[in-house]
């Protein structure tokens, strides 16, 4: 049996906008800089120590340009002492692009997917997929962004859809471009990789190597039992509105806070406690404040 070692403190992200989803879907979404730093601070007083974040433009369409993440992480900055996290997820977009904002701002957390995969929602109402793409992760991509954030001092968050993924890291440890310890974060729930049960987390989270931190990202309906699962496992936990609309069935957030509230509730209940932001650098081995590179000049 595999027993997990269990922190008293959890580390809380908040995932605020993502990409595929709009206004129409969740009034709450944020599209402008302006708003998404809004959103982090909320977030960030609601109790988490952590905001990842997708850009877009002001018409909520997806971002890859430098000048807007550089706003964005300025405005966040002004407001509020939370960890960035900035995707380098896209489909169809070239790697070149999807990493320059790491390259330029070194955001303390980069998110670097672990694999390819099929990534598709399917309706069955409909009987039919509402999107369906090949999210193409090859390992020269996930080499020259782990060489990216390794030059820059971003730590990688390894996101990982399926077991598979996991066991990617494998060769970035024996290339000297990993060491422990390493952040991973399991997504359970995306149509083409690992099924939404507390069942697979515990075995995922099993796969881990020695001295991982790792949290759970649950996608949309199943996401609060997933929460559950990692909490009872001693894993962190992502929330937030790029993942899941919905506080309680029915009920759809009016803005991240409400879903990070729900998920502080949860954490205390289990008679775990919230990390505060210093304390989320210490456990996930960033540098402290005053050692943070400055964003490079240009762009």
């Amino acid at each position: 049996m595999q027993y997990f070692h269990m922190s008293s403190r959890v580390v809380i992200t908040c995932a605020l906008t993502g990409v595929a989803a709009d206004r129409k879907q969740c009034p709450a979404i944020p599209y402008t800089p302006e708003e998404i730093a809004e959103e982090a601070r909320r977030a960030y007083e609601a109790g988490a120590s952590v905001v990842h974040i997708h850009a877009r433009e002001d018409d909520g369409s997806p971002s890859h340009r430098v000048a807007v993440y550089r706003e964005i992480l300025e405005r966040t900055r002004a407001k509020c002492d939370v960890i960035l996290n900035f995707s380098t997820g896209a489909v169809g977009v070239p790697a070149e692009e999807r990493i320059a904002h790491i390259r330029d701002l070194r955001p303390e957390i980069g998110a670097l997917n672990m694999g390819s995969m099929n990534y598709a929602k399917y309706s069955p109402q409909r009987r039919d997929f509402v999107f369906d793409f090949v999210f193409a992760n090859p390992f020269k991509d996930i080499r020259m962004f782990v060489e990216t954030m390794r030059q820059g001092g971003v730590k990688p968050e390894l996101e990982c859809f399926d077991t598979g993924h996991i066991r990617n890291h494998e060769p970035l440890v024996d290339m000297g471009l990993l060491a422990p310890p390493i952040q991973f974060s399991l997504i359970l729930g995306v149509l083409g990789g690992a099924p939404p049960t507390a069942q697979t987390l515990a075995f995922m989270a099993g796969l881990l190597p020695p001295r991982s931190t790792w949290e759970v990202i649950g996608i949309s309906h199943n996401q609060w039992e997933l929460v559950a699962a990692a909490l009872a496992l001693g894993g962190n936990i992502r929330v937030g509105l790029e993942d899941n609309f919905y506080v309680a069935p029915g009920v759809m957030a009016r803005s991240n806070a409400d879903l990070v509230e729900k998920a502080v509730r949860m954490v205390r209940d289990i008679g775990r406690e919230v990390a505060s932001a210093a304390e989320a650098r210490q456990i996930l081995d960033l540098p402290p404040v005053a050692s943070r590179p400055e964003a490079r000049a240009g762009n």
